[in-house]
């Protein structure tokens, strides 16, 4: 029997200027109820220089502190979905988030960073052709990703 995973709630005050989207939270994550909780993951090292913060080493609850103070939120473009392990490519019968709803409460957002393929191509859909906001595609920070994390870095 496949079980449903349920993602996590968006983390998003209203003046954030920076959304950014990932899948679906890993088995680590929900378990936690934390968003990158997975130890190899690499997203908040990755987005620390990005915020002028080393993320990673604040407790979970200071990190979203730092994302809100710098005008950064965090969602996923999935809401729930049947899923084996951790992998987006063995994500089944998705459901969406409401990504547009989302952004009708950010008047002050200016960009969309999507962690990842899965989160780009979804995401991408979801919000549709938009001309107030960047769009930007980022390599996932998931440790399945196994490019250089010098190469992840510079585009993040």
């Amino acid at each position: 029997m496949e079980v449903i995973k349920v993602g996590l709630p968006p983390v998003a005050s209203a003046d954030a200027r920076l959304l950014i989207l990932g899948s679906l939270p890993g088995d680590a994550s929900l378990a936690a109820q934390r968003y990158y909780a997975h130890p190899t993951n690499q997203f908040w090292r990755l987005l620390g220089p990005a915020v002028g913060e080393d993320l990673q080493s604040l407790a979970y609850e200071n990190r979203l502190e730092t994302l809100a103070g710098r005008g950064v939120a965090l969602w996923d473009v999935v809401a729930s979905a049947t899923r084996r392990g951790s992998l987006d490519q063995a994500i089944r019968s998705a459901e969406h988030n409401a990504i547009a709803d989302l952004l009708g409460t950010l008047p002050d957002l200016r960009a969309v960073a999507f962690n990842g393929t899965t989160s780009a191509r979804i995401g991408r859909t979801l919000i549709g052709d938009r001309d107030d906001l960047q769009l930007i595609d980022l390599p996932s920070s998931s440790a399945a990703n196994t490019a250089p994390f010098a190469d992840k870095a510079a585009a993040w």
